[in-house]
């Protein structure tokens, strides 16, 4: 127990809790887009159900970073997947016959979140685990205490949203982004060969290929959104 309430231990504990609310500024974004589509009495509830398994899911990924982090096309798939999500937050919701806008569901809201974050997690993990030091209740506790500040920057974020809709764009241009820094950094693409073609360091990489990704999800939005007002235009 003395070594649970020593200095070392809580600046430890501190420096995950820390680490956490820096790196999960993405993933609020992607929470309080997924939930803003439901009516307002489910909102809440997809943002602490979410963001309560968003949490257990990254402990559990901490766990196993080292190993996740050597498999080849990881990041490839998890970037596909976050052109794909971010292009559908930027997707309107549909109406019925009768005009009524049709909601998102909460499972599929809870979803879009887990899937965000499982890839967004990947490399964030890892500085978890470093401030972690192999202590799995360290770890366990930090990420834990996070999930209140966590649903506290969604909820905030949602209501932002509500107020200033661009910020819809932004946070898919975000995940875009993302998609293009996990890109750029997957074994299985050869990094270094793309830095050498470019003439770029690695870093300049990642910013290339993050504005590329942001700009594609951007683009493949407002693509769908023209296509979608002409189909709509024409059923009038």
């Amino acid at each position: 127990m003395e070594t649970y309430l020593s200095v070392a231990f809580l600046l430890a504990l501190l420096k995950i809790i820390w680490i956490n609310i820096l790196l999960s500024g993405d993933n609020a974004v992607v929470i309080a887009l997924a939930a803003r589509s439901l009516p307002a009495d489910k909102q809440k509830k997809a943002i602490v159900i979410g963001s309560g398994a968003a949490i257990v899911m990254r402990i559990i990924l901490t766990l196993v970073a080292a190993e996740l982090l050597q498999l080849p096309w990881l990041k490839l798939i998890g970037a596909v997947l976050l052109i794909y999500i971010g292009v559908q937050l930027l997707l309107p919701e549909g109406e019925d016959e009768e005009g009524h806008a049709i909601h998102t569901t909460l499972m599929a809201a809870i979803r879009t979140i887990l899937i965000a974050d499982l890839v967004m997690s990947i490399d964030n993990v890892v500085a978890v685990a470093a401030a972690a030091m192999g202590d799995d209740v360290l770890l366990i506790l930090g990420l834990a205490i996070s999930i209140p500040l966590v649903i506290f920057g969604s909820t905030l974020l949602l209501k932002v949203i509500e107020r200033f809709p661009v910020i819809v764009w932004l946070g898919a241009a975000l995940l875009g982004y993302i998609a293009g820094e996990l890109f750029v950094n997957d074994r299985a693409v050869h990094p270094d060969a793309i830095e050498a073609s470019m003439g770029l360091s690695h870093h300049g990489a990642e910013i290339a290929f993050g504005i590329i990704g942001a700009v594609i999800v951007l683009a493949l939005g407002k693509i769908l959104l023209s296509r979608r007002s002409h189909v709509e235009a024409a059923q009038s």
